[in-house]
């Protein structure tokens, strides 16, 4: 399944000011969030409407909402966290799971810490939540614990994305729908994306 990629120029603006050096924890952090709440739209672009009749200050009136799917946003810890608020802005009865990884230093592989997802995961349409698809390990890694639990559907949704992670995920996951903002270059030899934007985790919360 090919990537979305947003080209939306509101999103395109953030990201720029995202990806400068000189920008801020305080800046960085809210524009996570604001575009993590512009990208929500597209990530739930196919969720099925039904027919409701309300009344209005005028008269009766058929209406649309959305028909009785419930979704559960999971972060990947840490810098996952970041995009939250945003999508919760849009969707603020769904449920909050939480993946807890690191990336060794030497392997660069990912190591699981923390898992808690909702009891009701078979109900539920699952979108992933993580700023960098870089290697694609901690996503791939993500999924497949998500998948144990029986959603009734997983997305990925991240603001950069390196074509080696993109390529490792769908090899993966062939049937998650991956929506970022933007395909970056390649990965460097540290496995950092390029041109990328950093340590995400970090210019979130001020760290080191």
């Amino acid at each position: 399944m090919n990537p979305i990629i947003m080209d939306h120029p509101l999103i395109q603006h953030k990201l720029s000011i995202l990806r400068d050096k000189r920008t801020g924890t305080k800046q960085f952090r809210e524009l996570v969030n604001e575009i993590a709440m512009l990208m929500c739209y597209e990530a739930t672009r196919d969720l099925p409407l039904e027919d409701v009749v309300i009344e209005t200050p005028m008269e009766k009136a058929v209406c649309k909402k959305i028909a009785g799917r419930n979704l559960a946003f999971v972060p990947i810890l840490r810098a996952g966290l970041g995009m939250v608020d945003g999508v919760l802005s849009l969707v603020p009865t769904a449920k909050v799971g939480h993946i807890g990884m690191y990336r060794d230093p030497e392997t660069h592989e990912p190591v699981d810490y923390y898992c808690k997802l909702p009891d009701d995961l078979p109900m539920r349409d699952v979108i992933v939540l993580d700023p960098m698809l870089a290697t694609g390990g901690s996503a791939i890694d993500a999924v497949d614990k998500i998948k144990k639990f029986g959603p009734r559907s997983v997305k990925f949704l991240c603001i950069i994305a390196a074509p080696e992670g993109l390529d490792a995920f769908t090899k993966a996951h062939p049937d998650v729908e991956v929506i970022c903002a933007a395909q970056d270059r390649q990965l460097n030899d540290h496995c950092y994306i390029l041109p990328g934007l950093g340590d995400a985790g970090d210019r979130i919360f001020g760290t080191k």
